[in-house]
């Protein structure tokens, strides 16, 4: 069908200022970090006057960034895999079988995402204090595991509850001949159900990736100097005589290079996996 003239002036009227909301800030983004600190704090241009790459070599140095990355790096990581593992042992078994409970367990876990993560903070802050406290050596607070244990509480409900709508949707025929052919339970699960379940299970582990990544409530209050996160380091390019705000900016761009490539490398099967559970 073609289209109506008044819906592509409508297509254009909109997706234009959303283009512009949408490069604008990319743009002053990056000609901020080619541009000398002196250029951006002084009087605004579009177009840097002196273009240097020498922020994207300072910022190494102005702040521990590498550290962060790692912190980051290794933090969201683990969060992931453990939410991708979890959810789909939880999210099989809520969508194969039916257990007593099953519909309380499945409420308690959408109902999670109803409440602010500030709510969570200062329980979880308590648990972490007395637990280290009873061992007698610090193992939660302010190190990279309690933060990983921090970042399950909110990404493993969402994965779980996620993927066991996109399980939903397979057909259940599919066990049922695995079974006829004598294959066990968990046998179905890794020969058929994953296997068919990719997309779902790529969106998953892309979401907790993302929301991990870029967290900074948990991060700011649960970490020290060595445990630091890249959302709460990028602070430290404010001292309190100055701002490197071109090193901010070009360690923005930097930090933001794995979650587009990811992004970009997984869009396909994360479109397919959110949209799943729509069509079902």
């Amino acid at each position: 069908m073609r289209e109506q003239l008044s819906f592509r002036v409508f297509r254009w009227v909109v997706l234009v200022p959303l283009a512009v909301f949408t490069t604008v800030p990319l743009y002053v983004m990056v000609t901020s970090a080619l541009k000398p600190l002196r250029d951006v704090q002084g009087e605004f241009q579009w177009w840097p006057r002196h273009l240097t790459f020498r922020p994207f070599v300072d910022m190494w140095s102005t702040v521990p960034l590498a550290q962060y990355f790692v912190n980051s790096l290794v933090v969201t990581t683990v969060a992931t895999l453990f939410s991708v593992v979890i959810a789909i042992f939880a999210s099989y078994a809520i969508s194969r079988y039916r257990f007593r409970g099953r519909g309380a367990f499945s409420g308690v876990i959408l109902s999670t995402q109803m409440f602010p993560g500030v709510l969570f903070l200062l329980p979880l802050f308590i648990i972490f204090v007395n637990i280290d406290k009873s061992l007698g050596f610090t193992f939660f607070y302010q190190t990279r595991i309690g933060l990983i244990v921090t970042y399950l509480t909110f990404t493993l409900p969402f994965s779980i509850w996620m993927l066991a709508s996109y399980m939903d949707g397979i057909p259940r025929a599919l066990d049922e001949s695995a079974k006829v052919d004598g294959t066990t339970a968990l046998g179905a699960l890794f020969r058929i159900i994953l296997p068919a379940a990719r997309p779902g299970i790529i969106a998953v582990a892309v979401y907790a990736f993302m929301t991990g990544w870029g967290e900074i409530l948990f991060a700011s209050q649960l970490t020290n100097s060595e445990t630091r996160t890249l959302s709460v380091g990028m602070q430290s390019y404010a001292t309190e005589t100055n701002v490197y705000w071109n090193q901010v900016m070009a360690a923005a761009l930097v930090v933001s290079v794995p979650i587009v490539v990811g992004f970009l490398i997984l869009q396909r099967y994360l479109v397919s996996g959110l949209t799943a559970g729509a069509v079902k």
